[in-house]
């Protein structure tokens, strides 16, 4: 290469050496804190509940993918990674992650009742029913909020009959970090 073809270059180089700021970082610049490396480590899994309390579901769940790498696919991560996904609306990746869960630890009430919510969304209802009596007596009928999952889908297995308008009488709620409701809007 000759030197000709590199002067432009060069005054480029030069000129944002002449500027204000030149090479070196102004005092007024805001910058991100630097990590300290014997800082404590934040767990994910803490984190992502946090964020599915505000209501930042796609956050929540990269926080869950990164509990994930850390601890591995349990049971609880499995869980928290559903009811993300179930959040968002997913319910074909919820179910999914919250039927592994239920295999994997098929002692926890909140997945089995998620796992329900998913069910009943997806006009999957004898199933959910089915799968809402498990949490129910997971449980030992103390949860309001599967108890009244349960009451609404065993209504709707007696009135298999119903149409898009009473269908669209129910709502998903969210109540705590991984406990899903369906209520009805009036």
């Amino acid at each position: 290469m000759t030197l000709g073809r590199l002067w432009p270059a060069f005054i480029l180089i030069g000129l944002a050496a002449c500027s204000p700021g030149g090479f070196s970082t102004s005092d007024d610049a805001v910058f991100a804190p630097s990590v300290d490396p014997r800082g404590a480590v934040v767990d994910q899994l803490t984190v992502g509940h946090r964020l599915m309390a505000a209501r930042e579901y796609e956050l929540a769940l990269s926080s869950f993918s990164l509990a994930a790498a850390e601890q591995g696919l349990t049971p609880e991560v499995l869980l928290s990674m559903g009811s993300a996904n179930l959040a968002l609306g997913r319910l074909n990746q919820a179910e999914d992650l919250l039927r592994r869960a239920t295999k994997d630890d098929p002692e926890s009430p909140d997945a089995w009742n998620n796992l329900g919510v998913v069910l009943i969304e997806t006009g999957k209802t004898a199933e959910a029913a089915q799968v809402f009596r498990r949490a129910f007596a997971l449980d030992n009928g103390e949860s309001v909020a599967i108890r009244d999952n349960l009451r609404l889908a065993l209504a709707k297995m007696e009135n298999s009959q119903y149409t898009a308008e009473i269908e669209q009488e129910y709502k998903l709620v969210r109540r705590g970090s991984s406990d899903f409701l369906i209520r009805p809007t009036r």
